[in-house]
């Protein structure tokens, strides 16, 4: 088990800004939002695919989710598959998250 810093605190997991999951996945789809306010990204797929999001799209939101998550993303990482849904991405910033521990 980690020991229990800043760096947890720093990242939400004690008492910071994103207590849990859902808080962060909340976020998450406000970002996603503003980018789309007419799609419902809790059941939208393929974003990426599908053509939901661009790629200007895809820029602006790794720089927000860079920026509210304290997370970076690398071009490898820049695959349909982790951009398909609001639940991929999700996971894509919960793994920078974990790693950083």
């Amino acid at each position: 088990m980690a020991p229990m810093g800043d760096g947890l605190r720093e990242h939400g997991v004690l008492g910071g800004r994103y207590d849990n999951k859902e808080e962060k996945m909340e976020e998450l789809l406000e970002i996603l939002s503003d980018l789309h306010p007419e799609v419902d990204f809790t059941t939208a797929k393929d974003l990426v695919t599908g053509g939901i999001l661009d790629s200007f799209d895809i820029v602006s939101l790794i720089s927000e989710i860079n920026e509210e998550f304290d997370v970076t993303i690398g071009a490898a990482e820049l695959t349909p598959e982790n951009f398909a849904s609001a639940e991929t991405i999700y996971a894509l910033i919960k793994a920078k998250l974990d790693d950083e521990d």
